[in-house]
């Protein structure tokens, strides 16, 4: 098959590349970085350079492909970011309708469903409705859970204050996925040219974050290391202080409220939705200690 992926080499579309490549696919892969050229073309695919949210330059890309998996960066600017997101995810619609291509994996997140109250999220929800205006097109929305990996920004918090925390209730319990469990789903989607537009789930677990903190305490050898729950207003005061833009600080706080009130996690964990990923939370816990 002929597959454009959006993405670059991303912590999701690098892996998914490399797997639709060992399994003989001809792939067109966009990046906004003209640096990524040659490592795309090294590993076999063809690099289209441009820019996301050019709709023009990705109709070319797109053009002559079976299928296309779309993704929007996770950060366009520091201002405006769900403003920003939803003119990409656009862009990709309009691309994708002008390409004529007829298969879309649309990378998106649990809590999509939600018209508000789910931070950067709402651009996901704004991008999923844009897809559903496209005549004879074949969309699976393939909802994530909540990146292992965004973990690793909370190591600096652990070595300084010797403790792992968020406004996340102590019971919470979060879908959790691996970007390379995403891109071995998409993988079997983008092939997947039967049956009509639906929506498909990618979790690699579900805990709690007392249990996050244990597996994490015990992968670095911190026996014992607190999970505390701040208020919202604690939250996005301590993101501010650590350095994190305003709008970042308040999105991802209204994130975690929406997590901690289980309104995100709601239709994934009372939709009788299975848990296919492979990389459990002890297996990421690895790979956090070896960054710690």
């Amino acid at each position: 098959m002929k597959i454009a992926i959006t993405g670059s080499l991303g912590n999701v579309a690098g892996p998914l590349v490399k797997q639709l490549l060992a399994e003989g696919h001809q792939l067109t892969v966009v990046s906004s970085n003209n640096e990524r050229k040659k490592d795309i073309e090294a590993l076999g695919a063809a690099a289209a350079i441009g820019s996301i949210t050019d709709a023009s330059f990705l109709a070319k890309a797109f053009s002559g492909s079976d299928a296309v998996f779309a993704m929007t960066p996770p950060s366009l600017g520091l201002e405006s970011i769900v403003a920003n997101n939803i003119g990409a995810g656009k862009a990709i619609v309009a691309a994708v309708k002008e390409s004529g291509v007829k298969r879309v994996v649309l990378l998106s997140s649990i809590g999509a469903e939600l018209d508000g109250g789910t931070g950067p999220i709402a651009a996901l929800h704004a991008i999923e409705n844009a897809y559903n205006d496209l005549d004879n097109v074949n969309v699976t929305f393939l909802r994530a859970g909540y990146f292992y990996i965004n973990f690793n920004n909370s190591i600096p918090m652990i070595k300084h204050s010797g403790m792992l925390g968020s406004n996340l209730a102590a019971d919470t319990l979060i879908p959790l996925v691996h970007p390379r469990d995403i891109a071995s789903a998409a993988a079997r989607e983008l092939v997947r040219t039967s049956g009509q537009s639906d929506v498909r789930y990618i979790v690699s677990d579900v805990k709690t974050p007392v249990e996050i903190t244990n597996a994490f305490a015990n992968a670095i050898g911190k026996p014992g290391l607190p999970w505390i729950t701040f208020s919202d207003t604690d939250n996005e005061q301590g993101m501010l202080q650590a350095g994190v833009p305003a709008e970042i600080a308040a999105l991802y706080t209204e994130m975690g409220r929406g997590l901690r009130e289980g309104r995100i996690q709601a239709d994934f964990l009372n939709g009788n939705h299975s848990v296919d990923g492979k990389i459990k939370l002890e297996d990421f816990a690895k790979e956090f200690a070896s960054g710690f």
